[in-house]
């Protein structure tokens, strides 16, 4: 399996300026540090590009044709999960403020700290990372959920809402011991090693909008 530190070694930087000199500046400075990078020299070029797989995007602001903040909303709409960094002069920082309000990871002033810059973009790849794994992980748990059989899938439903066995077998009229070899497989087949985490899947599932205050004092195991 490959590591988060290779994955983040190998993830593309995209590069998004119009002033070709900072282009290359910055093209040199994260290769520098192991990291691979493509530019663009403008939104309209990039955003006709293959860019579903990089890891990074350096966006300036403030640029001719489209500009950064119509460029982050593009990918907003796109539903785009591509951690977004924006470069600003300092005259752009209320655009930039703007864009981490419509989701963007962090926004660099220029000229640039190269340190700064080199510590936003691990920290945007190291959260990229971090949620394509809970990506996988809640599809894992989707495709485990869905191998229950219905009734398991109910039981797993009504232990998250609150319910004890007692009630549950009542509502769905079977045996309370019925019940328990239901709940025991559904935990097995969801790797859930104890209530409390099957409740915690339930919800990550939105099987249950959220655990109520009224829930919360139920006991669950009874």
């Amino acid at each position: 399996m490959t590591s988060s530190v290779e994955q983040k070694s190998t993830a593309t930087i995209a590069v998004v300026d119009d002033d070709q000199a900072l282009r290359e500046s910055l093209v040199w400075l994260l290769e520098s540090v192991g990291l691979t990078a493509q530019a663009f020299h403008g939104g309209e070029q990039f955003l006709a590009s293959k860019h579903d797989e990089l890891g990074a995007l350096l966006l300036d602001v403030r640029m001719p044709g489209m500009s950064g903040l119509q460029v982050q909303q593009q990918l907003v709409d796109q539903g785009a999960t591509l951690p977004v960094i924006m470069m600003t002069g300092h005259g752009d920082v209320p655009m930039a403020v703007a864009a981490l309000k419509n989701g963007a990871f962090d926004f660099i002033e220029k000229p640039f700290n190269h340190q700064q810059l080199i510590d936003s973009v691990q920290q945007a790849l190291g959260s990229a990372h971090q949620q394509l794994h809970a990506q996988q992980q809640l599809a894992l748990l989707r495709t485990r959920y869905q191998s229950l059989r219905p009734k398991e899938q109910r039981i797993v439903k009504h232990v998250a809402e609150g319910m004890t066995s007692r009630e549950i077998a009542e509502h769905m009229q079977i045996s309370g011991k019925t019940v328990e070899v239901y709940r025991l497989r559904a935990m097995k087949a969801m790797h859930a090693s104890n209530l409390a985490e099957l409740v915690r899947q339930a919800v990550a599932l939105e099987l249950v909008p959220t655990l109520s205050a009224a829930s919360l004092r139920r006991d669950p195991i009874n």
